[in-house]
């Protein structure tokens, strides 16, 4: 799991002094101001700091907003320094009408309350502000063994909000390198119940599964397969490190998984950045039998379902998940919104295609704007096979309000960036735009910030570049 000791920069040690502050504003919504300074000043009182992540451009660090000690649910601050120059990003939040800060409802009684969403594995006590100038409450907020965070209010007992904290992906399945419909260029490929008839030997592909522990299991710097020994999918262990498994025995898409992982982790530290969920990724590989995958923040794992192609195999569904861990590494809480959840799975299909354009070829049959076409042999029937694509006609007019939906119309914006400055260039000015995302941005806000990092990393052309291809799709 990821360590929650932050790096201690200038910035992270900057003096907490001052009166307890919070925005300007008439009311306690629960949206962020995020007002931006154009310097830093001292790091006001009542934050916690939470970490700081190093980018190319200089550091981000984040803290949480707290009232009398205690976390205020939504409320954050942040200071971005870049070039010797500071921002500030304040989203803290105005607490109102709360008279005390002792809970009626103990802890115990609080974590009783999860019956139904789990079993509690953590728990605190944090403040809630109230929406439109209400006053706010105190709650324990709950963490379950489901994924479920639940806020238990501190005063009558009762459940007030129940939020999953999975990160779902639309289907299922892991690759070859990339997958076998790719790698044959042949649509016509089927499941066939995970039979090993069902895909040609010529498609396995002996790679170097670098930078392991050497442990006998597939445990190393980028990746780590959590599976247990025993059970339904036990942990593959070799005493001399060779994982020789075909797509009929479980253990192979562990394998599968954690190339894709410690691959896509090297390219990114390629492209200069060495702080960016830069851990051993736990994954858990064909230990759920539903059609999905999904990453959990709450553990900081990624799930790999079995239903349909099993997803361990189709290496741009790992990609994908993996663009989720990546955000959540760079913001904390990042996709609560309904724009960031949409910004988070079009960076997952935008993470899947260009990392299949380091080792495939773009052709008519497996256009890489089509993401994850081994996985979704299994509920498309149209040719190309995909989940989504990264080339559709839609812009902002065409909103749905469902992420995965509207995710293919920032996902455009990406590729066409992509396609104007080539996978690195593009690549290093997303990742780098991420760090200064708000955890609720908005799309515009968002665009914005990536045209300003592609003018800091590059020219005010390049920034022309970047704000065209939002444009294009009624973003900016």
């Amino acid at each position: 799991m990821r360590s929650t000791t932050p790096r201690l920069t200038a910035v992270a040690l900057l003096a907490v002094s001052g009166a307890v502050m919070a925005p300007a504003a008439t009311s306690a919504a629960l949206t962020p101001t995020s007002a931006r300074a154009t310097t830093a000043a001292a790091v006001p009182a009542d934050l916690t700091l939470v970490r700081t992540r190093q980018s190319l451009l200089g550091s981000h660090t984040w803290y949480v907003q707290t009232y009398r000690g205690i976390p205020v649910v939504g409320g954050y601050y942040a200071v971005h320094t870049a070039k010797g120059k500071a921002s500030v990003d304040d989203g803290r939040l105005v607490v109102t009408g709360l008279a005390t800060t002792s809970p009626r409802i103990t802890k115990a009684l609080a974590t009783g309350k999860t019956t139904a969403h789990g079993k509690a594995v953590s728990s605190r006590l944090v403040v809630v502000p109230g929406a439109a100038g209400a006053k706010a409450t105190l709650a324990w907020e709950v963490a379950t063994d489901q994924d479920k965070k639940v806020l238990v209010d501190a005063d009558k007992g009762s459940v007030t909000k129940v939020t999953d904290e999975r990160v779902y992906a639309d289907g299922q399945g892991k690759v070859f390198d990339p997958n076998p419909v790719v790698a044959l260029q042949n649509e016509s490929l089927t499941d066939g119940d995970n039979a090993d008839s069902a895909v040609p030997a010529s498609v396995y592909k002996t790679v170097t599964l670098s930078n392991l522990k050497g442990n006998g299991f597939l445990q190393g710097a980028f990746a780590t397969v959590g599976n247990k020994k025993n059970g339904k999918a036990p942990a593959a262990y070799s005493a001399n490190n060779v994982f020789a498994y075909t797509r009929s025995d479980t253990r192979f898409e562990q394998v599968n998984a954690y190339y894709a992982v410690d691959r896509v982790q090297t390219y990114i530290q390629g492209l200069g950045f060495s702080n960016v969920n830069n851990e051993a990724q736990e994954l858990l590989v064909n230990t759920v039998t539903v059609d999905n995958s999904f990453y959990s923040p709450n553990k900081d794992t990624i799930t790999l379902g079995t239903g349909g192609v099993d997803d361990g195999e189709d290496q741009e569904v790992v990609w994908h998940e993996y663009g989720h861990a990546v955000q959540d590494d760079q913001v904390p809480g990042f996709g609560k919104s309904n724009d960031g959840g949409a910004i988070g799975e079009a960076f997952g299909d935008y993470l899947a295609a260009t990392m299949s354009q380091g080792n495939s070829s773009d052709t008519a049959v497996t256009p890489w704007a089509c993401v994850m076409d081994w996985d979704s042999v299994s509920y498309t029937s149209s040719t190309p096979h995909c989940i989504r694509r990264l080339d559709t006609t839609k812009t902002v007019a065409d909103r749905t309000g469902e992420v995965h939906d509207d995710g293919e119309i920032w996902s455009h914006a990406l590729w066409d960036i992509n396609k104007a400055f080539g996978r690195d260039k593009a690549t290093k000015i997303i990742l780098e735009a991420q760090f200064s995302y708000s955890p609720t941005t908005t799309w515009a806000a968002a665009a914005q910030t990536t045209v300003d990092t592609a003018a800091a990393l590059g020219t005010a052309a390049d920034a022309a570049v970047v704000r065209a291809a939002f444009a294009a799709r009624g973003i900016l």
